[in-house]
């Protein structure tokens, strides 16, 4: 088998990308700003109350609750479609660190060299993004936990000035006393990342040795008011475990995220592990087997198991696997010609609704309105800014948070390629929410229909 492919975005768009810059991104130069100390506790009535015994049969959130839901996603939302202008985030994306505890084989979001971000950096991108309407930051690495004490206190901050806090983890350092302070400081969801029921060495983010800080975490919910749900990447070695942790996951009434595993859209370093030795990577062989898992997951939905994912997103993974390891197979000298079990690959998801052939006969997804650079942003740790979280490794200059340099005539040209390639959970649910009809649904049937019970659901539900 020929080289394993370096990238899966076209090669002229990746090359605008990575090598069009003439130098490194500017860094927003110092100011020597410092967060505020987090004031704990400031609810010591939930900080010693343990959670109950029984899991509550329906979750029932408080006036002031949902207030903070509407304020983070609803109020930005109605902003953004009445002002003028292109930037107008939605959700942000604060990368505190790239460095993690753990090393998925997968990842590309870990690089222990990188310096983790600073209090200076932190408060002006809050302060930035305040200024420009977001109300929704989610905490990032790497594992943005390896540093407890400045996590709360970017926590304690943001949800001061409003912002509806997300926190994506892998739990390990989740320690119940790291769980009562980011809780208390406002902490609105905790993304607990699973990828199998024990430890295995291509994916060491596990249930089994992170159980006791889940269990705390999640009793601890109906206390301080978050929401917990797990994260899980489909890959070719944790199929079964999706069935455990989605079980898992509808006996304590939690809602669960699926992502399928993807090869890298840009050229990574040369720490990440490629397809030919990652066992991570779906393949060819794996196909039906993946089918059958998706298959699962639909019935699962449609029972009422809690699933960000919709019904017809999930159902589109199996033209996704397809396409995507398909055509990295044909980088890799496959031919697809139809020998072997599998067949050609275009015949298999010709008709699929949201697919295209390009003019050289690979699968693409056709538009789907990408919101990157309008309504979503990350941050780096450097202050440095870029659309979404593929392009973190782009050398592409979009600014800083003094001044980001997000052009609509750039994004749509990029987007008109990159999205082709592109599974993103979040930026499709940020996409397909960009209609009002299915917001004002959304909206009704979780305010007046189903009276604030309930958890995390995809907006076709």
């Amino acid at each position: 088998m020929a080289t394993a492919p370096k990238f899966r975005i076209d090669v002229d768009i990746h090359n605008l990308l990575m090598k069009s810059a003439p130098g490194p991104v500017v860094v927003p130069p110092p100011k020597g700003w410092k967060l505020p100390e987090a004031v704990y506790p400031q609810h010591p009535e939930r900080v010693a109350d343990p959670g109950p015994d029984v899991i509550p049969k329906h979750r029932q959130w408080t006036v002031p609750q949902a207030y903070r839901t509407m304020r983070g996603w609803l109020f930005p939302y109605i902003r953004s479609r009445v002002l003028p202008g292109d930037f107008h985030p939605i959700t942000a994306y604060l990368f505190l660190e790239y460095k993690c505890n753990l090393d998925c084989w997968y990842c590309w979001a870990y690089n222990n060299k990188v310096r983790g971000m600073t209090e200076d950096v932190a408060r002006r991108s809050i302060d930035w993004l305040h200024d420009h309407g977001c109300r929704v930051l989610a905490l990032m690495g790497g594992e943005p936990l390896l540093r407890p004490d400045f996590a709360q206190k970017v926590v304690y901050y943001a949800a001061k000035k409003g912002f509806w806090v997300y926190i994506g983890t892998n739990g390990r350092l989740l320690r119940p006393e790291v769980v009562d302070r980011l809780g208390d400081a406002g902490v609105g969801v905790f993304n607990f990342a699973l990828d199998s029921w024990d430890e295995k060495p291509s994916l060491p983010k596990a249930l089994i040795p992170g159980k006791k800080n889940l269990e705390y975490l999640m009793r601890k919910q109906y206390v301080h008011g978050y929401m917990v749900f797990f994260n899980i990447n489909i890959c070719r070695n944790n199929l079964q475990d999706v069935r455990q942790l989605t079980e898992y996951a509808r006996e304590h009434r939690i809602a669960t995220d699926y992502h399928i595993n993807e090869t890298p859209m840009l050229e990574q370093d040369e720490h990440f592990k490629h397809m030919s030795d990652n066992p991570t990577y779906i393949r060819p062989e794996d196909w039906r087997d993946v089918d059958a898992l998706v298959d699962w997951l639909v019935e699962k939905n449609k029972a009422g198991y809690q699933m960000v994912n919709s019904v017809p997103r999930l159902q589109e993974i199996k033209a996704f696997i397809r396409m995507a390891s398909g055509n990295d197979l044909k980088r890799l000298g496959w031919n697809g010609d139809g020998t072997g079990t599998n067949g050609d690959i275009a015949k298999q998801v010709a008709g699929l609704p949201g697919f295209v052939q390009d003019e050289n006969g690979e699968l693409q997804f056709a538009e789907w309105n990408c919101r990157a650079g309008q309504n979503n942003v990350i941050i780096r740790t450097d202050g440095t800014v870029a659309p979404c979280f593929p392009m973190y490794p782009s050398s592409f200059d979009w600014g800083n948070i003094d001044a980001h340099k997000f052009e609509a005539k750039q994004l749509a040209a990029m987007k008109s390629t990159c999205q082709r390639h592109c599974f993103s959970t979040l930026n499709h649910n940020l996409a397909y929410c960009y209609n009002d009809a299915r917001v004002i649904r959304f909206v009704w049937t979780n305010l007046v229909k189903n009276k604030m019970k309930g958890g995390a659901r995809s907006f076709d539900h």
